[in-house]
């Protein structure tokens, strides 16, 4: 397992990041455990949560994952051996009518109410990476491309927020602020804001990125690099689109797509055929079409960790064995042969 470090800070987590958002829906407590014991004892040091998890968000699942990985800490013993990240949700009716009245924002009140749930759920004193889930701004995130400005929007103040997270840090609760979707112009002002007054800086970014979506490249790649603010790639196989599961219309029982087919980000014509010539590539090359897309996200400069996501534990020894896989220069270049055919068909 390689490791690298969490921005300018003296953690070092996992190449390879324990994504839990199917736990509370998709997986029972007894099979997160089974994960995490898993994923532990093969290297995996970084585990990735959320207070909006289990996805699809529901009132019934909110908070369950949470719940499961503070009853598998106090039952492992193993706080000091991972580095635990949560997230803050933002607002957006269709997201969060079950959290905090349906008014999640980024101010003072919500902030330390979020906090203090998470730590009780968590059965821990402290979090070391604590993100905001989506700006609490209008932008463009979650697949949407063009920006449309609202001047009458009212977003909670980056520099409240920010000072709100500095009282948590010097509380001892968190130890470090992540952000998660944002835009370039996001992530340059709450790195002034830090520089000119002092404030927690952000130490990474949670952005989507994948074969079927390298948009990351275009405005955030520099940044990440020159500022030392490293991406922790979700959504890495697409859905598990990159598996090739679905190819040719199939539907798997108990996959994602199925039991969810309103997640089409991942299912258009071009999505299709980029993903059937990536598929090709891999068995091609004596490749599990998997592992090839997790090894070139893990490949990346400015990349920091891979949040895996997977429901069974087949999934799971696969996703975490693609930091063992190096491609090879001509597997590179024909990627992106194919990403030149079909540029990020599902951004």
């Amino acid at each position: 397992m390689d490791y690298r470090k969490l921005g300018s800070t003296d953690i070092e987590v996992s190449v390879i990041c324990l994504g839990t958002m199917t736990w509370g829906e998709q997986n029972t407590e007894a099979e997160a455990h089974a994960q995490l014991d898993y994923a532990l004892a093969h290297g995996v040091n970084f585990i990735d949560t959320a207070e909006l998890y289990a996805i699809p968000p529901r009132a019934e699942t909110y908070g369950l994952t949470e719940r499961y990985i503070g009853s598998w800490l106090k039952k492992a013993g193993q706080r000091d051996r991972v580095v635990l990240a949560t997230k803050i949700a933002g607002p957006g009716e269709d997201w969060v009518e079950h959290i905090r009245g349906g008014r999640s924002r980024f101010d003072r009140a919500n902030i330390e109410a979020a906090i203090e749930a998470s730590l009780r759920r968590l059965q821990t004193d402290y979090i070391d990476l604590y993100q905001l889930h989506w700006p609490d701004r209008n932008t463009n995130f979650f697949g949407q491309l063009g920006y449309t400005h609202d001047p009458d929007e009212n977003p909670a103040p980056m520099d409240e927020t920010l000072e709100v997270l500095d009282d948590l840090v010097n509380a001892g609760k968190i130890r470090y602020v992540g952000i998660s979707n944002e835009t370039p112009w996001g992530a340059m002002r709450y790195l002034q804001l830090s520089a000119a007054r002092g404030l927690p800086r952000v130490v990474s970014i949670q952005n989507p990125y994948n074969l079927l979506n390298r948009s990351f490249e275009v405005g955030l790649a520099e940044l990440a690099i020159r500022e030392q603010l490293g991406l922790l790639a979700y959504s890495p196989l697409g859905f598990g689109v990159l598996s090739g599961k679905y190819l040719g219309g199939e539907r798997p029982a108990g996959a994602r797509l199925t039991l969810f087919p309103d997640y089409t980000r991942y299912s258009s014509a071009n999505a299709d055929a980029a993903t059937q010539a990536y598929v090709d590539l891999a068995h091609d090359n004596g490749l599990d079409p998997a592992q090839m897309a997790l090894a070139y996200v893990n490949s990346r400069p400015f990349l920091t960790s891979t949040i895996i996501g997977a429901t069974t534990m087949a999934q799971l020894d696969t996703d975490i064995a693609s930091a063992n896989v190096t491609l090879s220069a001509q597997v590179l270049k024909e990627i992106e042969n194919i990403h030149e055919r079909w540029p990020n068909p599902s951004p």
